[in-house]
């Protein structure tokens, strides 16, 4: 079988040496990233969609099953980057059922959204640039899902990821404060005003002991505002997302 190249030799070097001098994502390199059975552009200022986070949408999927209520309402997925947890999510939904995902920054707004008009899904997912749930206030108290993988790596571990991480990635996507938590604690304050009673929501974190305490702070400092608060664990058995419901 014959293959033709796009790109140069000369090209092709440049783009090799990028990846291993640089330590440059071979996904910046190429444009994309294959998620679930989407191929996602990304470029650099775009977080690149982690595998464990398409459990998401599987956790979505299953619930909205049997359960109408959430499978025809209105979702918000806060801090999209490529749009991947929105596009997941509003492919299952159903006919009525919709997304509004947001996003600080504005390469990732307009990556998300091209992402979105990538798979004909303009009906079903709406992005909004605005810092968390800034851009929805129209719609406080309307939304049956809330989902997000927001930052939640502790800032003085930054600098120690691997370089395809620490160095081209976004910090704004990556850094969440003093012990990582600043964003998701944010994220559920925000839950209790924005979701609607029998709403679900679902955040990632960066595994057991972050899970935990935030399972502590929805109990305790939340007492009595959500219920049903559990924590999924990812393929490889870490404890990573926090999922719950808000309290009728």
């Amino acid at each position: 079988m014959l293959l033709t190249l796009r790109a140069s030799l000369g090209d092709l070097y440049v783009l090799w040496t990028q990846r291993i001098e640089e330590r440059r994502p071979f996904q910046y390199i190429v444009g994309c990233e294959h998620w679930r059975d989407f191929v996602l552009s990304v470029q650099e200022g775009v977080l690149i969609p982690r595998p464990e986070t398409e459990l998401i949408v599987d956790l979505v999927g299953d619930l909205i099953k049997e359960n109408k209520f959430l499978r025809e309402g209105l979702w918000a997925d806060l801090g999209t980057g490529s749009g991947a947890i929105a596009i997941g999510i509003g492919r299952t939904l159903g006919t009525c059922g919709k997304v509004i995902a947001t996003d600080l920054s504005p390469v990732a707004v307009a990556v998300a959204s091209y992402n979105v008009q990538r798979y004909n899904l303009e009906g079903k997912v709406e992005v909004k640039q605005g810092s968390w749930y800034d851009p929805l206030k129209e719609v406080e108290g309307e939304l049956v899902g809330l989902v997000s993988n927001p930052p939640y790596i502790p800032s003085e571990h930054i600098n120690g990821l691997q370089a395809e991480v620490a160095k081209h990635e976004p910090r704004l996507a990556l850094d969440g404060g003093e012990n990582g938590m600043d964003d998701l604690l944010h994220l559920c304050n925000g839950a209790v005003s924005m979701l609607k009673p029998g709403g679900f929501f679902a955040f990632e974190t960066n595994g057991e002991k972050q899970s935990k305490l935030l399972v502590d702070y929805l109990e305790n400092e939340l007492e009595g505002r959500f219920c049903g608060v559990n924590i999924e664990s990812d393929f490889a058995g870490i404890q990573r997302f926090v999922t719950g419901y808000r309290a009728r």
